[in-house]
């Protein structure tokens, strides 16, 4: 299996199949490189190359006891770009995702990347947006019952009762058999760091196109509260509204996501 080691020692798998121009996914919250199946069959299909990391702590990843800081995070994806020396890459990535993108994009600069995309952001500063009760209520739900807590938001996730009432009960509980793979005090660190870190300043330094793809049935990203003000602060982003698509998006909305990743990436 492919493996590379962090800094601090840390091993982390990562997904590299095709050939042609590099696209980096980076996953949600949770979730692991798997969640973009149906994103690489398309990419590669269409003559790109898909390198997709499982973050520390997710997938088959090691599973440290510290580095869900976002700068660690950010540092994982230069050294997973510097090990495979990828350049000229466009950046794809969902939810939580977005921030350890903007972060690395600001950090390191984008002398390896060509364009970035951000699926569903979480950017620019959640914590900011719905207040730090809100992220503590989140962190009582997991470790009261979390399997309940991520069943429950299912529908919203998928917009089952909308555009994503196709999808199924399996597609469902294997997404969420994922989920629950990743350790609790993981999630817990992971969700602290996206929802309160300030990414104001790192959106305003990327020099990079970045194509914002947001549905208008985000629950768990209102784009009123995420994508709307992401792309107003980056200096050369688009918005690409998304009607009827949920934070799911990479699902529900696949066909759109595919076309609009294409069109970009090429």
């Amino acid at each position: 299996m492919p493996f590379h080691t962090a800094a601090d020692g840390t091993r982390l798998f990562h997904l590299d199949v095709g050939d042609g121009p590099p696209v980096l996914l980076v996953h949600g919250w949770s979730l692991s490189s798997a969640m973009w199946e149906y994103q690489v069959r398309a990419l590669v299909t269409a003559g790109f190359r898909c390198v997709a990391m499982d973050r520390r702590g997710h997938g088959r990843s090691d599973v440290p006891g510290a580095g869900y800081d976002i700068d660690t995070l950010a540092d994982d994806l230069t050294g997973l770009v510097e090990h495979l020396d990828l350049r000229g890459v466009t950046a794809v990535a969902h939810s939580m995702g977005t921030c350890e993108v903007t972060r690395w994009l600001a950090r390191t600069g984008t002398d390896r990347v060509a364009r970035a995309a951000f699926l569903g952001a979480m950017t620019p500063h959640l914590v900011g947006a719905v207040g730090a009760a809100f992220v503590d209520a989140i962190v009582d739900a997991l470790v009261a019952d979390r399997p309940r807590w991520f069943q429950e938001g299912a529908p919203g996730y998928f917009a089952t009762a909308g555009t994503g009432s196709w999808v199924s009960q399996a597609l469902i509980d294997d997404g969420i058999r994922t989920i629950l793979t990743t350790p609790l005090e993981v999630q817990i660190a992971c969700l602290r760091t996206f929802a309160t870190t300030d990414l104001t300043a790192d959106l305003q330094a990327i020099d990079v196109p970045v194509l914002v793809l947001h549905g208008d049935a985000d629950a768990s990203a209102p784009i009123d509260l995420t994508g709307r003000p992401t792309a107003k602060l980056l200096r050369n982003g688009r918005l690409r509204l998304v009607e009827g698509a949920p934070h799911g998006m990479y699902v529900t909305a696949r066909s759109t996501i595919d076309a609009e990743l294409l069109a970009f990436a090429g």
